[in-house]
């Protein structure tokens, strides 16, 4: 009996092991704290143990991903709630399937000390941007509530340096700027710098990073192990964040900075604990908002723009 036990552990063991199956996810931005829980997986094998080969690319322009997902060039990208909104609007095949940041982290940065403090006071100015069409939405929006239009701006394409630029002088404010990055970045260059939160300007709240598929052609159960392996590693970062940092910027060197170090400490509590998890109401309140702000022309259902892969 022992034997023929001895027998077939050493067929099975003799197997080959299963290939895993390999997948591409395209990044917002270069690798940065707001993709914690990616590089966590991969560095502790969570990837692995779920049967996946991720290959992480980030885009060498920031408005790429969803489109390269669009076109069927990418299995998933991070994205922007209402990216997503105006680009199913638009007729892009794009749905979310799950959430990396789930708070605003947008914001329009001035400086602390500078002739804008307040939004009205933007009225003649330059504002930059890095991503057209969404952030020149929600700028649209801001200036609104505070009784100006986009028409009384000047709009300035800053591309990936959004304080750099503000610092330079070469706008007066940027939309775009993250709150956990762009501020620490100007505070370590001795810079102060004052954010204007979009959800306390008249935008509802929403989810700032999100997993997006194609929904014709996404494989569920694949993008369904890669949330539960992504929601492991999250777990791992809240009970475990200063090594979770460790085993993040141990990954690259250009990582192990001051301003990585600092964004590291303000971004890990905003990640979604349950990255799966669809909050319906949240998705029907901002797609109400572009409709009757005239962004986007009707309403679509909440089915048409994302899904929880878990849900029975």
């Amino acid at each position: 009996m022992m034997t023929r036990i001895l027998a077939v552990i050493l067929a099975l063991a003799a197997l080959p092991a299963q290939a895993a199956d390999k997948m591409t996810l395209i990044l917002d931005w270069f690798v940065n704290p707001d993709h914690g829980p990616i590089l966590v997986a991969q560095e502790l094998g969570y990837f692995e143990e779920a049967g996946l080969e991720v290959e992480v690319i980030a885009p060498a322009d920031p408005s790429d991903p969803p489109k390269m997902v669009a076109a069927g060039k990418a299995d998933l990208a991070i994205s922007y709630q209402p990216q997503l909104h105006l680009q199913v609007a638009e007729g892009l095949p794009l749905i979310r399937v799950g959430t990396l940041v789930s708070t605003p982290l947008n914001c329009l940065l001035v400086l602390a000390d500078g002739e804008v403090q307040s939004i009205a006071d933007l009225k003649g100015r330059k504002v930059g941007f890095s991503v057209a069409g969404v952030e020149e939405a929600l700028l649209q929006e801001i200036l609104g509530v505070n009784g100006l239009t986009i028409d009384d701006i000047e709009l300035v394409n800053v591309n990936w340096s959004l304080s750099p630029a503000l610092m330079a002088g070469q706008v007066d404010a940027v939309i775009g700027a993250f709150r956990n990055f762009e501020l620490n970045q100007m505070e370590i260059e001795g810079v102060g710098g004052r954010c204007f939160y979009l959800e306390e300007e008249g935008l509802p709240a929403y989810d700032e990073l999100i997993y997006v598929a194609n929904r014709d052609q996404m494989d569920p159960e694949m993008l369904t192990r890669f949330i539960a392996a992504t929601e492991k590693a999250t777990q791992y970062i809240v009970n475990h964040p200063e090594k979770s940092w460790e085993i993040f910027s141990g990954t690259a060197k250009e990582l192990q900075d001051e301003l990585n170090s600092k964004a590291w400490v303000d971004t890990w509590p905003r990640f979604s604990l349950t990255p799966a998890a669809l909050d319906h109401g949240r998705y029907a309140r901002f797609e109400a908002f572009l409709s009757e702000s005239g962004l986007v022309e009707g309403q679509r259902a909440v089915s048409d723009l994302a899904v929880d892969l878990g849900a029975k």
